[in-house]
Formats: C-alpha cells, sequence, structure tokens
C-alpha cells in the first residue's frame, strides 16, 4: 500500500498554477445562474441583462407542463411506454429511440440533404467527424480562430493542421497548392479538408464562404462548415448561412448544433448518404458515446418546428445586434469586424477584460470576459450576444453602461 506522506502537498503544481492565472486575470470560475423571464439571468443574487448567452432567437426556454405531456404522448404513439430520460447504451447497441430517427429524418429534410446523423453534443461532433474523414496521412486546412473543438478534432486525427490567417483566402490558396499532388512543392496529401465555423463566436465575422467553394473545387479538397452560431439565425427558416448564400448543395458537410439558437443540447450533421453510414462506422464520438436523451430529442423536434417559423424573430434579432453596435460605436468602442448577431467590445488586457466585466455585473448587465486562449493573447474582449427578448430602451442603457465601464478601466 502507498502512503503519502501528510506533510508533503501532492497537488502544490496544481495550486502554483491557478495562481498564476489569478495573477493575470484568467482564472476561471463557475458562477450560479438563475434564468429569468424576458431576457434576464440572476448571477449570485444579482439580477442582470442576459446578454451572455448563445440564447439568441429568445425562443421559450422551460418545459410547461402542456409541453411535457404532449411530448409523452408523441412517444406513446412512436410505441414506447412514455418519454424515456436516458437513452441506456450507445445508439449502436439499444439506445436508438424513435425520436432519434425521427429527428434526423426531420433534420434532413430541414437541411436538404440526404441523411443527416445526431451527437450528443457540438464538441463530440467535431470531435468524432473529423478524425473519422482524415488520419495521419491527410491535411486539414482551418481558420486561425475556428472554434476550439475543431481544433482538438484536428489534433485527435493526426493529420497535418495548416492554420491560415483568419479569413485570409490568399493564404489558404497558397497552402492548398503546395499540398495538392502535381503541383510544384511536396504535394504529399491523399485528403484534403477545409473546415471553418460560418459565424466566428468570439469575432462576430463570417466565413467568406462562397470562395471557399470556388477553392475546394479548385484543389479537390472535401469541405465542412461549422453551422453551430449561425443555424436558426440565417436562412428563410433558419437553415444557416450556407442555405443564405444558396451554396449549401456546394458545401460537402454542415455540422451544426441545437445549443445556441435552438435553445436545448445536441448536434447534428448533415451530409449525403454515404458520408452519414461512413461516420456511423467510423466517427468514435458516435459509437463508443450514450445516445443524445429521448426526451431531448422530443424537444428539438418540437423547437425546429419554433426555428423554422421564427421569422420575425430572426429580423429583430439583427435589429437588435445593429442597435446595440452602433451605440458602442457611438460611444468610441472597438466592435471588431463583424456584423453578425454577435457584437464583441474589444479591451485589449485581461485584467482590463475581468474589471469591465465586474464593473457591468454591478451595473445590471451580464457581459463576460473572455481571454486567451479562448481568442488570441492581447485580444481579452467582453462578447455579447443580444437577442429579440431584450427592449430597445434595456440595449441603449446597457450600452451605456459598457462604454461607462469601459472608460472607467483604461489600459494602463
Amino acid at each position: 500500500m502507498c502512503v503519502i506522506s501528510s506533510g508533503s502537498d501532492r497537488w502544490a503544481w496544481m495550486r502554483e498554477q491557478l495562481a498564476e492565472r489569478e495573477q493575470v486575470g484568467r482564472l476561471r470560475q463557475l458562477t450560479q445562474t438563475t434564468w429569468l423571464p424576458d431576457g434576464w439571468v440572476n448571477r449570485d443574487g444579482k439580477r442582470v441583462l442576459n446578454l451572455a448567452s448563445n440564447y439568441y432567437l429568445g425562443l421559450y426556454p422551460w418545459i410547461s407542463e402542456t409541453m411535457w405531456r404532449s411530448l409523452n404522448e408523441e412517444a406513446v404513439e412512436l410505441g414506447e411506454p412514455g418519454l424515456r430520460i436516458g437513452s441506456g447504451a450507445s445508439r449502436l447497441i439499444t439506445g436508438h429511440d424513435p425520436h432519434h430517427e425521427a429527428l434526423e429524418r426531420e433534420m434532413s429534410d430541414f437541411k436538404q440533404t440526404e441523411a443527416c446523423l445526431i451527437f450528443s453534443s457540438g464538441y463530440m461532433a467535431n470531435a468524432g467527424i473529423i478524425p473519422a474523414l482524415v488520419g495521419r496521412h491527410d491535411v486539414v486546412f482551418s481558420d486561425r480562430l475556428n472554434h476550439a473543438s475543431i481544433v482538438d478534432g484536428i489534433v485527435l486525427s493526426r493529420a497535418a493542421h495548416v492554420r491560415y490567417p483568419h479569413r485570409d483566402l490568399n493564404r489558404l490558396e497558397d497552402q492548398l497548392k503546395k499540398w495538392t499532388v502535381g503541383a510544384s512543392g511536396a504535394g504529399r496529401a491523399s485528403r484534403k479538408l477545409i473546415v471553418t465555423d460560418a459565424v466566428f463566436s468570439m469575432d462576430g465575422t463570417r466565413a467568406s464562404l462562397e470562395e471557399l467553394v470556388m477553392l475546394k473545387e479548385r484543389y479537390g479538397a472535401i469541405l465542412m462548415v461549422d453551422e453551430a452560431h449561425s443555424g436558426g439565425v440565417y436562412g428563410a427558416e433558419g437553415e444557416g448561412l450556407c442555405h443564405a448564400l444558396g451554396i449549401h448543395g456546394h458545401v460537402d458537410i454542415i455540422m451544426g448544433t441545437f445549443g445556441k439558437a435552438f435553445g436545448a443540447v445536441g448536434a447534428y450533421v448533415a451530409a449525403e448518404d454515404i458520408v452519414i453510414r461512413y461516420l456511423v462506422n467510423h466517427a468514435r464520438t458516435f459509437i463508443y458515446n450514450t445516445g443524445l436523451p429521448p426526451f431531448v430529442a422530443a424537444l428539438v423536434r418540437s423547437r425546429l418546428r419554433e426555428v423554422r417559423a421564427a421569422g420575425q424573430a430572426r429580423s429583430e434579432l439583427m435589429h437588435k445586434a445593429a442597435l446595440f453596435r452602433t451605440r458602442l460605436q457611438a460611444g468610441g468602442l472597438d466592435t471588431g469586424e463583424g456584423d453578425s448577431h454577435i457584437v464583441p467590445v474589444m479591451l485589449g488586457s485581461d485584467q482590463r477584460a475581468v474589471a469591465v466585466s465586474a464593473a457591468l455585473t454591478e451595473a445590471g448587465v451580464a457581459g463576460l470576459a473572455i481571454r486567451p486562449p479562448t481568442v488570441p493573447e492581447g485580444t481579452a474582449r467582453i462578447r455579447f450576444a443580444p437577442s429579440p427578448l431584450h427592449q430597445d430602451e434595456e440595449l441603449l442603457r446597457a450600452a451605456d453602461r459598457v462604454v461607462d465601464a469601459a472608460n472607467q478601466w483604461q489600459e494602463a
């Protein structure tokens, strides 16, 4: 039996690293949050305007007794005694519920693709899809500001990882040429995958998807687009940015989540049937993961109908974001290059971002500091996301408080 001396501190290295994070303003902590009606939350006992979530369309976030009864009755109609809380196993064992199959069929129709596959989260989707598509003899071209789940999926794949500067398609094409068989240079890759966020979650910028389609066709690459922050928001029925641009038929793989505009949890990948069947056999985060809870699949099916009918909410969302952004800019703040529903305020240092965030909480606004490694060094910010639930007057007051707090905490 191994006995550890009571005088030793076996976790000293953890304490040191946490102390270092706290000293530079990067210590992360959980804060209990209770959601309230009309776009507000309660954080540690303080009522604040919720401008920090991904709840873009402001759809009703709670399950009413009527909704639960309806979903339960639907489960009975599908052949089960009631609505199951858990899948009970991987979907390849006994966890494939009728609601899973129905949701995948409905999402395939929504995304106008041959087939669709549901994952338990967006992180699990990206961490499973990318390693299934490419391996150690392949290459992935990834925008430098892509989400961490994309980066981790590339690492797991063991493929060569080529990061191009944010939306710099000239640099991307230079790299594609180098990795294309027959071109002057190495020509080493068996398969080439281009992967990008559609809307970048910390910047509010949009990928140049039409140009990416041209490049992938020119160099024989696979194109994967992550619609996590654009699904539900863009398109006539919220299908996503690829549909809004009319290029969805030219994108090989479209992935998205239910944890943002849908206000639920889970993720999907939409593609040709052969791709989906391949992922069922090769995506480890699907094969070895307990299936999405059937009651969540049922809720997402209900929410999908609401998203498709939320045209007015989509219009209001863009109006609210533009109103908020314009007021911040009028106050002299840097809101970056984006024009989407995501509005960052660039603050520079971690310490300033943390101080401004704390001041905003005291002023009744939930705006949380985003720091490295989530964003590049020296670009700490507060990332805001208005929703249709917010009143114009609330947003204007909140913007004024952001300006005041940012001016109060200038860079040293």
